[in-house]
């Protein structure tokens, strides 16, 4: 082959080509370096902390100074304009969609108002605004405790970190009304001094602890899924702790393990109740949302992806990769958190997670119909002389049959999280069910009463609250009462505690 110089000399125009070549080559890479360069420098300059704050800093928008993409996002919690064919963070009356729900909880608060959960934006609101917490005014007290602010703001743990845990939960839940005033946020999972994932709430780190393992040693990746478990979680409130007697200590029931039956016998073990039904009498367990539970089951789990990775996923921003922290349903943003891994289209993928939903809401309902029979014929039974000792089996039959109804609904996303389980559950809660109702057929036949007891009207919320004796009129007018009254004077008194807390200016 002959030396290229010799070639040029022959074709004059192989030098221009190659000139050509090489000047478009090094302003390529000029360019390439000048990018590099100019994102280091935009990383540099998105990561310069603005601000200096304590660990218990409870306010989101001084995070937010020192990591702005990541506070823009979670601002857009705020946006419930999204809803799924099930849910969302859209504002849905629960107990307007599906009035059973009034009858399954006769006696306990969930009968009087259940609204679906809107974002994290709003948790302080929305736990002001549900009658749950009644209309604590003057003399008149909320029927929660304050255990109930456990996962709702930032500002718990600084709380509990000023006056210890058990004294954090003592009393009813107004007379911390106004310490708890931001939503939940950055403090709640972060390290203020490394941005590590932590675990402030100490629930989960007990419940380990009683298991034998050690929650310090969880892995980044079993983290985003753990700081998630800190609240969506089953629980209750354990009055026998030890040195903190007739406390609602907040107490997560895994000692058994994870699943229905072994939580379930937890709580027979114990003897415990959360209320006691106020038509049948049976001694009841009320689910929280053991989502983190469910999902442990599942096939996601199994293949090692956390919460954060459908709900909080990665996204680039001028050159920056982040994680999104708008928490929402992988539905809103399919390209990003389902996408990733499943090359679907994404008419496919929400049709298969609408197709499992609908597979086991179908045989959820079924199961909320056989216990609002259960407990009205229950109801009937006692009306007719029964005695405690007919009818603790079918109580006990009862209680077991609700529990795991609600262990399947309150577990939002547990039809997509671990379909198989979640039907299996439901399936047993039939069964059981059924079985429930063949014995107050029998004693029912005892008191000459062979005939179908008439199902309730019970087609709206309000006659179904009516049915079971709630005086909506006035939980209403407490409410509103308490929130034009006593809301302004936490708010208040927050904004004068808050400006004095310690924020050091860094540039």
């Amino acid at each position: 082959m002959k030396p290229l110089t010799e070639q040029i000399k022959q074709k004059p125009w192989l030098g221009w080509v190659i000139f050509l070549a090489t000047v478009v080559t090094v302003f390529a890479l000029g360019m390439l370096a000048s990018s590099i360069l100019e994102r280091r420098a935009e990383a540099v300059f998105a990561y310069t902390p603005q601000v200096k704050y304590s660990q218990f800093e409870p306010r989101n928008e001084i995070w937010g100074e020192n990591f702005p993409r990541q506070y823009q996002s979670y601002l857009q919690t705020s946006d419930t304009s999204f809803r799924s064919k099930y849910n969302g963070p859209a504002m849905i009356d629960m107990l307007e969609i599906d009035p059973r729900l009034v009858v399954l909880w006769a006696g306990y608060g969930f009968s009087k108002d259940y609204n679906q959960s809107r974002g994290h934006y709003y948790a302080i609101k929305d736990l002001w605004n549900t009658i749950r917490t009644g209309g604590p005014v003057d003399e008149r007290k909320s029927p929660m405790p304050n255990t109930c602010w456990a996962c709702k703001s930032p500002d718990v743990p600084r709380l509990m970190n000023d006056i210890g845990v058990a004294e954090f939960y003592k009393g009813t839940w107004e007379t911390k009304g106004h310490e708890i005033m931001n939503p939940i946020g950055c403090a709640d999972c972060h390290d203020a001094k490394t941005m590590n994932l932590r675990i402030s709430r100490p629930a989960l780190v007990e419940a380990f602890e009683r298991v034998g393992k050690d929650i310090s040693k969880a892995s980044h990746q079993e983290m985003r899924s753990l700081v998630c478990a800190q609240c969506h979680v089953e629980y209750y409130f354990n009055e026998n702790t030890t040195g903190a007697e007739g406390i609602p200590y907040l107490t997560l029931p895994w000692d058994n393990g994870f699943s229905a039956e072994e939580m379930e016998e937890y709580y027979d073990n114990l003897d415990f109740s959360d209320w006691t039904h106020a038509l049948s009498k049976a001694p009841m367990l009320k689910a929280q949302h053991p989502g983190y539970e469910l999902y442990t089951t599942g096939t996601h789990a199994s293949r090692g992806v956390s919460c954060a990775d459908c709900h909080m996923p990665y996204i680039s921003e001028g050159g920056q990769k982040y994680t999104s922290h708008h928490v929402t349903s992988p539905l809103k943003n399919v390209s990003n958190s389902c996408q990733v891994c499943h090359r679907q289209e994404t008419e496919r993928l929400v049709r298969d997670v609408y197709e499992r939903q609908d597979k086991i809401i179908g045989n959820r309902n079924k199961l909320e119909e056989l216990l609002v029979r259960a407990h009205v014929e229950a109801k009937t039974a006692w009306g007719l002389g029964a005695g405690e000792k007919q009818m603790r089996d079918i109580l006990t039959d009862i209680r077991h049959a609700q529990w795991r109804w609600d262990y399947a609904a309150a577990s939002h996303g547990a039809s997509f999280h671990s379909p198989v389980e979640t039907g299996r559950v439901i399936t047993t809660g039939i069964t059981i069910a059924q079985e429930a109702r063949l014995k107050l057929a029998r004693l029912l036949a005892d008191f000459d009463l062979n005939e179908e007891i008439p199902y309730p009207d019970i087609s709206t919320k309000s006659k179904a609250q009516a049915f079971v004796g709630l005086d909506m009129n006035k939980l209403n007018s407490e409410k509103k009462e308490f929130l034009e009254t006593v809301v302004p004077t936490w708010v208040e008194q927050a904004m004068e505690r808050e400006s004095n807390y310690p924020v050091e200016t860094l540039n």
